[in-house]
């Protein structure tokens, strides 16, 4: 077990050059849709975007183990919001990678027979189901900084200073909507790491609502948003330090 999560945490760079290649190739197509003098490229593009997907599949392949082995260390956390929020996501992470592994390995004809369309929607919701843990873990984190730093005097100077209050109603101010905009907009720019993974989470959370016809969109905001996440995501392994722990 150890060696299949070794070997599939150093397939995570290449899986996310790949991710971020495929979703700008995709929004690519889509801008160039109505492009009659780009045919020739629209078609490489799309080839390409076949490519990426194919071979992130294969990257993929063994990720079910890290899930599983990531979400028995959730389980272990003394915070038991986190603990909920981390292990539910991990262990639908590993079900969507079930799924995922079973697509690839029937487009490369190893098994045959299985509804196909099926086994992609199952994936789609795998990948939902997790995308909403990660969001509400990650909302639980703002809420928990906000209060943290709604309390801290330093802060609430500052924030009277800004929002031109005076200290004696400040208590009063923070429930008004400017007060809470500051407030969350400074705890986010405090932690920058929160801040990643949570529009990374909801740039993600286009692809399987679009895909299971929850909220469709296009293929524009499906590309657009999956090149963001798959940046996000290059940064976050290139700088561990913006990367959300636990």
């Amino acid at each position: 077990m150890d060696a299949v999560v070794k070997f599939t945490n150093q397939s995570q760079g290449k899986d996310r050059l790949f991710r971020a290649t495929q979703y700008a190739c995709a929004l690519s197509i889509y801008l160039l849709r109505k492009n009659t003098e780009r045919k020739d490229l629209v078609a490489k593009l799309k080839s390409l975007e076949n490519n990426m997907s194919t071979g992130r599949k294969l990257l993929r392949l063994g990720n079910t183990a890290n899930s599983i082995e990531a979400a028995k260390r959730t389980m272990q956390l003394s915070d038991r919001v986190l603990c909920l929020c981390l292990t539910a996501a991990n262990i639908n992470r590993a079900l969507y990678f079930i799924c995922d592994n079973v697509l690839w390995a029937k487009s490369i004809g190893l098994i045959g027979n299985i509804d196909k369309e099926r086994w992609s929607l199952n994936s789609s919701r795998w990948y939902l189901y997790s995308l909403v843990m990660n969001l509400t873990r990650d909302v639980y984190e703002v809420v928990r900084l906000m209060v943290q730093k709604g309390r801290d005097e330093c802060f609430k100077e500052k924030m009277d200073q800004n929002l031109g209050q005076s200290p004696e109603v400040a208590e009063v101010v923070i429930p008004q909507l400017d007060a809470f905009v500051f407030l969350l907009l400074e705890t986010l720019k405090s932690h920058p790491a929160v801040a990643l993974d949570t529009v990374k989470n909801i740039c993600d959370l286009f692809i399987p609502l679009d895909k299971l016809g929850i909220y469709k969109s296009n293929a524009g905001v499906v590309g657009f948003c999956g090149l963001i996440s798959s940046l996000i995501g290059i940064i976050t392994l290139a700088q561990p330090t913006l990367k959300i722990k636990p």
